[in-house]
């Protein structure tokens, strides 16, 4: 059977948060409108600098400072390319901070699909809903139940 387009879309994200360069937290987003994928962002260092994997954290705070968060690279991505993200929607592995739930809320997006509800910030989902951006939790579709299993 094939995935509804929500299930598809979170299955790319988790596949570009595998290209994440910082252990602490693997997150992935892509940017998508009209069923097409504008562009996808994992947390890593930016270009050409030393990565968590290999370096290390650079903590402050108990924060890892030395990566740019998913969805951030990922609006960074389209201003590179011009691409313009009014009316996208964003999947992404976990739940936006506040800081990238005020880009995306600034880039014009529509809707967030987030998988894991990791640290929801009253603050992050307050620019969203004020921003009239349409959340929602992404569930898993149940597995097929095989014909010998009923």
């Amino acid at each position: 059977m094939r995935p509804d387009w929500d299930t598809y879309f979170m299955d790319i994200a988790r596949a570009v948060a595998s290209r994440s360069t910082c252990d602490r937290a693997t997150v992935g987003a892509v940017l998508v409108r009209d069923k097409r994928i504008l562009t996808t962002g994992f947390n890593g260092s930016p270009s050409g600098q030393e990565h968590c994997d290999d370096v290390g954290h650079l903590l402050v705070n108990g924060h890892c400072v030395r990566t740019i968060h998913a969805e951030l690279n990922a609006i960074i991505q389209a201003a590179l390319h011009g691409i313009s993200l009014r009316g996208a929607t964003c999947y992404v592995t976990h739940f936006p901070c506040h800081g990238c739930a005020k880009a995306l809320a600034n880039s014009g997006l529509a809707r967030l699909v987030y998988g894991e509800p990791y640290r929801i910030d009253a603050n992050a989902l307050d620019v969203l809903t004020s921003a009239n951006v349409e959340i929602a939790q992404w569930e898993p579709e149940p597995a097929p139940v095989a014909a010998g299993e009923r």
